[in-house]
């Protein structure tokens, strides 16, 4: 919207001109993300806990979360909001990726907050069922997916991370490809969400990893010299990314341990759904298993668990996903915390590697 409104006057000022850049957008995407978050954040907290819409926790879970029951969720919504203000001030609104992108989030969020809403305000337990949830997602998925592929410009070859001259084209076969990275990432996100600031760290530094990914991919230079796939107005989606790094920000500082506020279904399902979206758009989504591990570690754990179980009767962690698992073993909660930090950091480092090793 600024954008729009105020790159056009450069012409006659030429402070404005400043606008042009993604870089300088981008910056100040991520600022008023977070200045949204600190602002907001307080009177979310407050409505949420005068309004009653606390956490329940299950029994079976570790006895040390039942000190949690009560802390307000569904603050989720204060993440989403901080992503979609900034990203529409900012961003070029005629760029189709943008649009894509805020469907999937906002699809997603809303999906997310009718299961808390039937949760902790109707005290429905089971809120929505699996079957409707997934429905919802692939619904949504689909939609963006198809958006993309009859754009007319979108190439469906798949980048393989190191290996520069394989590059299988999927065609038609893209549709179902895209729909399971952004339903497969929204659910590992929603899976590791278990902990006070375990799923908003490492989705702050896949955002900001993806923000650098995704400028890359929209200068054709860089490119070019990088030998990596040139997508023309992919570089927007870095203001997205960087709003969603200003949002993830300003949300861990309400919370990071001892939590004030959850984020809920209507914050993971979001926020894994956009990240899905971008490295669909930007051609890593082979890069975002590395970039997200711990989310594919977290899920990976519940698939292993649950056949493990129902095969051979027989349990592989003692909880599952696996950070409750070291809960039992007696592992505090930071140390788990800042222990998945550090690994997503390393795998954020790994997956930058791969645009020179190739």
């Amino acid at each position: 919207m600024l954008y729009h409104l105020l790159y056009p006057l450069h012409t006659e000022y030429s402070v404005l001109y400043v606008f042009r850049y993604i870089t300088f957008r981008t910056i100040y995407a991520t600022i008023t993300a977070l200045l949204i978050s600190f602002i907001l954040g307080p009177w979310l907290i407050a409505t949420l806990q005068k309004m009653q819409i606390g956490q329940s926790i299950r029994k079976v879970g570790p006895e040390s979360h039942f000190v949690k029951e009560g802390t307000p969720t569904m603050g989720g919504a204060l993440i989403l909001l901080a992503i979609i203000m900034p990203t529409l001030l900012w961003a070029d609104l005629s760029n189709l990726y943008i649009w894509i992108t805020l469907l999937v989030a906002a699809g997603y969020g809303a999906i997310g907050f009718i299961d808390d809403y039937l949760k902790v305000v109707r005290k429905n337990s089971d809120g929505i069922s699996a079957r409707q949830k997934l429905l919802g997602q692939i619904f949504f998925a689909t939609v963006a997916a198809l958006m993309l592929y009859f754009s007319g410009t979108f190439d469906t070859t798949l980048s393989l991370p190191f290996l520069k001259n394989v590059r299988p084209v999927l065609g038609l076969f893209y549709i179902p490809f895209a729909v399971l990275v952004m339903v497969g990432s929204s659910n590992a996100v929603n899976l590791t969400d278990g902990l006070d600031g375990l799923a908003i760290g490492p989705m702050i530094i896949a955002a900001a990893t993806f923000l650098l990914l995704a400028y890359l991919a929209g200068n054709a230079k860089l490119a070019e010299y990088l030998q990596i796939n040139g997508i023309s107005g992919a570089g927007e989606l870095a203001i997205l990314c960087g709003a969603m790094v200003g949002a993830g920000l300003g949300f861990l500082w309400f919370n990071t341990y001892p939590a004030q506020v959850f984020m809920g279904d209507v914050g993971s399902l979001s926020l894994g759904g956009a990240l899905g979206a971008v490295a669909v758009i930007t051609k890593n989504e082979l890069v975002l298993v590395i970039v997200g591990g711990i989310f594919v570690i977290e899920a990976l754990s519940v698939i292993v668990q649950v056949i493990s179980f129902r095969y051979w009767g027989r349990r592989v962690f003692r909880m599952a996903p696996i950070h409750h698992h070291f809960e039992l073993k007696g592992w505090p909660e930071p140390k788990i915390i800042v222990r998945f930090w550090i690994i997503s950091i390393i795998l954020a480092l790994v997956a930058l590697s791969t645009l020179k090793l190739r």
